[in-house]
């Protein structure tokens, strides 16, 4: 199934969470595991290191390499299965001795190849691969859906979840890795490891260059983005770090420098010093993953290289130099903890810029995705496929949340001291789920077995009730509030913060809330007039607002699926919850103009107009929505007037005003493709 029109069409709009950047973030880091991988570290393939010579031939879409995989296998195992790009053919597998290997692709792509010779038991063999194909990016790639690799003008990408070359273990099974990439003159390659590039000549005998790499840490050097990109931009001040855009979006190289710099700065002061001082910030296309992520480089889309959402995406991919790069999961039911710190680094980062108010509203939309699928446990969820939207969900934003909950539960100093513990002792290593939790109990000095057993082993998250009566004190000392805070988890214990709004002063206070009932006592100068629970947005919670956030992400990623009936399904839900729900309308809107059914597109936009107004953006969009279905249906006059109220907002959302700027101009043509 290759990404439609219409998926294009609805993510092209601010959404709940693509502002923020998470579907970049759902796509960049998904854990894959390969055919051949199996739980038991002592049962499985374990590839330790690539030898790899390729050359790209981007007029005729066309790979050929050879690579050499040093590896490990089971004792005695009778067959073992790579992962490998299903448009590439083997022509030549070989051993160590130079005996011709032979085997076949299983039904999920894999290649299954048999020895000649019994493997011994932790004895590394070295396997020679041949193999080319064409790979445009639109035969079937390695996952549906995704495009993953492709080889064109005028920037081709062979990225690591494509299997370009024979691997397994995705993102846990670390790897060193030698490469070699031949291109014709006039493209540069980037990679993990560069140690420059020479001339040469091509199977074609023209003449090109040879960039070559050399990645000597176990880790996950396998991304390759080669392109013709105008001279780099290097960072001001002392950052090792170059910025490499196309001609199409070089004049966002200068800002784009200044925020990566920003950025790993940032991550440097929290986490300590990465792996490499040296950071590449490529352009990718469009057609692709919006964000990715490998040692000494991150790449995003040429579309977000000028845009502010681009700026939180690529937080999130420069934190994975630290949380993937430089430590990475044991298992994918470990993948919480990069995939989860580095979306949470994304939000400080946030926070370091823009404040607590910026912070306290990122949480709210993280939150929806972290309670969208909240039905297995984090420990349990390499049980899920790794690209479906439950494994994203789970990983990426509960496993924000949890850290967002442990820095609440330990305190700023203990958190970051907990992080850096986890990077020094973890370095280059696969880490557990397990071994986090020591790392936290000794950095706090705190018993966490309960916060980690409710929120990495358990599910749900609490719904609080407050229930209190206030007091008058005598001889003028003010007043008693003495309450109880319920909820309905019984093994829940955390700390929790009320708030408590008084004629004079606010005052807040600290409780432990442990089982489903907790008792307070609040004293207080002024009378009290409101009592709120977790005011700061510190804990994840289920409430009547998140619930409805809840129900319309699970319709965004129907619509991504391009299953709109089950996406309005859901906004219908959404409805239900809150009829006053302006998103939930402006999504409806937005299916419904997807299909051409202008006029209940329409009602659906002005219900937005007349909704709650929350978020604030969606009032700029429908009036540029309205403004295209006049347009569409010869309606000119009354979609001018539509386009002239959202300038008039003065909102600038996702580039809101300079569309209606746009559209003023020149009236909104339906595409021919739609």
């Amino acid at each position: 199934m290759r990404t439609s029109s219409l998926q294009n069409r609805v993510w092209r709009y601010p959404s709940l969470l693509a502002a923020a950047g998470v579907l970049a973030s759902v796509s960049l880091v998904s854990p894959w595991a390969a055919a051949g991988q199996s739980t038991s570290a002592s049962n499985r393939l374990a590839i330790q290191g690539y030898v790899i010579d390729a050359e790209l031939d981007p007029a005729a879409h066309h790979l050929s390499a050879k690579a050499v995989v040093t590896f490990t296998a089971p004792e005695n195992a009778d067959v073992v299965s790579f992962g490998f790009h299903p448009a590439l053919k083997l022509t030549k597998v070989t051993d160590d001795g130079g005996k011709l290997l032979t085997g076949d692709r299983s039904a999920d792509g894999a290649i299954r190849i048999t020895p000649v010779t019994p493997f011994l038991k932790g004895q590394p063999v070295h396997w020679t691969f041949q193999y080319e194909g064409t790979i445009t990016g639109n035969e079937d790639g390695p996952e549906e859906g995704l495009k993953l690799a492709a080889i064109q003008e005028p920037v081709s990408y062979l990225l690591y979840p494509g299997r370009w070359f024979p691997m397994t273990g995705y993102l846990t099974n670390r790897f060193t890795a030698q490469m070699h990439i031949k291109v014709p003159q006039g493209i540069r390659v980037l990679a993990s490891g560069s140690e420059g590039s020479t001339p040469t000549t091509l199977a074609n005998g023209k003449p090109g260059d040879q960039f070559n790499f050399n990645w000597s840490k176990p880790g996950f050097p396998g991304t390759v983005i080669a392109g013709r990109f105008v001279q780099p931009v290097a960072a001001h001040g002392g950052a090792n770090l170059h910025i490499y855009l196309t001609v199409s979006h070089q004049g966002a190289a200068s800002d784009l420098a200044e925020t990566a710099a920003k950025e790993f700065d940032y991550f440097t002061g929290q986490f300590g010093g990465a792996e490499s001082s040296r950071l590449n910030v490529v352009e990718l296309p469009d057609d692709t993953l919006p964000a990715v992520w490998a040692p000494e480089l991150a790449a995003i889309s040429g579309s977000r290289t000028g845009d502010k959402s681009g700026i939180r995406l690529l937080a999130n991919t420069i934190a994975h130099q630290w949380w993937g790069s430089e430590v990475s999961p044991m298992t994918l039911n470990d993948a919480w903890i990069t995939n989860g710190m580095s979306r949470y680094g994304e939000l400080m980062y946030v926070e370091e810029e823009n404040g607590q108010t910026a912070m306290k509203t990122a949480i709210q939309d993280v939150s929806a995705g972290a309670l969208a699928y909240d039905t297995t446990p984090l420990s349990s969820a390499g049980r899920l496929s790794a690209f479906s939207p439950q494994f994203q969900s789970m990983t990426l934003e509960k496993g924000a949340m949890v850290f967002h909950m442990l820095r609440w539960e330990v305190g700023d100093k203990k958190f970051a001291q907990i992080l850096q513990g986890a990077l020094s002792q973890y370095t280059d290593k696969g880490i557990r789920s397990s071994d986090f939790e020591k790392v936290a109990e000794a950095q706090s000095q705190q018993q966490l077995l309960p916060f980690f057993a409710q929120w990495v082993d358990g599910t749900g998250a609490p719904v609080f009730v407050n229930k209190y009566a206030v007091y008058r004190l005598g001889n003028n000392k003010g007043f008693r509030t003495i309450g109880e805070v319920q909820q309905d988890l019984d093994l829940f214990r955390m700390p929790v913060e009320l708030k408590v709004e008084t004629d004079g002063k606010t005052e807040t206070k600290k409780i432990d809330v442990v089982g489903s009932d907790s008792q307070f006592v609040v004293d207080t100068f002024g009378r009290p007039r409101h009592i709120s629970i977790d005011p700061d947005n510190w804990l994840l919670k289920a409430t009547p607002d998140l619930q409805v956030r809840v129900q319309i992400l699970k319709g965004q990623q129907l619509v991504a699926q391009g299953d709109l009936a089950g996406a309005l399904q859901e906004f219908q839900k959404a409805l239900e919850a809150n009829s006053q729900s302006s998103l939930a309308n402006y999504r409806i809107g937005e299916v419904l103009f997807s299909q051409h059914n202008y006029q209940a597109s329409a009602n659906a936009y002005r219900d937005s107009l007349r909704g709650d107004g929350d978020p604030r953006w969606t009032e700029v969009w429908s009036h540029i929505q309205l403004g295209k279905i006049f347009d569409v249906t010869g309606q000119r006059d009354r979609a001018v007037n539509e386009y002239r109220q959202a300038v008039q907002t003065n909102d600038n959302t996702q580039g809101a005003v300079n569309e209606a700027r746009l559209y003023l101009q020149k009236p909104y043509v339906k595409p021919e493709n739609e």
